[in-house]
């Protein structure tokens, strides 16, 4: 698999390398400690606590080396030095639906950091990737499956 960059705000980067840290330092801990007491039950060939901890173990140990993976190829917005004029990743972009008037409000994030019901949408995502190199006033059209939605771009801001 070819690693490739990923997009983080200073924020979303922040997130993470928080994440990698507890998990760590707390998470690590525990797990280690559900063990200690799982193997003080005696016989692991009927042990269910032992082979959910040693699972646990894994997952937390696969967490963190797909977080760890994620930082390394990271690639942090400097957002000063962005162009405020048109959509960019680290933009937040208000923008209308020309056919029922709605307006939303949309942050571009890099894929590992959206969150759509926070209101941020991956730069991959049809409605990111149709908004982006976007200006006021230009109109972003997204095929999905009930149609073509379009979208007028009325405000970006960072």
């Amino acid at each position: 698999m070819v690693d490739k960059d990923i997009f983080f705000t200073p924020e979303g980067l922040k997130k993470i390398e928080d994440e990698i840290e507890f998990l760590k330092t707390v998470r690590r801990k525990e797990v280690a400690e559900r063990i200690k007491v799982a193997l003080g039950y005696g016989d692991l060939s009927e042990n269910s606590e032992y082979d959910e901890a040693k699972n646990e173990q894994a997952q937390v140990e696969e967490r963190i080396a797909k977080l760890e993976n994620m930082v390394r190829n990271a690639y942090v917005i400097d957002e000063d030095e962005l162009n405020k004029e048109v959509v960019n990743i680290g933009s937040t972009v208000k923008v209308k639906e020309i056919d029922s008037g709605e307006t939303d409000e949309y942050n571009i994030v890099g894929s590992a950091e959206a969150d759509p019901l926070e209101g941020k949408i991956s730069n991959e995502s049809p409605v990111g990737n149709a908004l982006l190199g976007k200006k006021v006033g230009d109109i972003a059209e997204v095929e999905v499956p009930i149609g073509m939605l379009r979208y007028e771009v009325l405000e970006i801001s960072l």
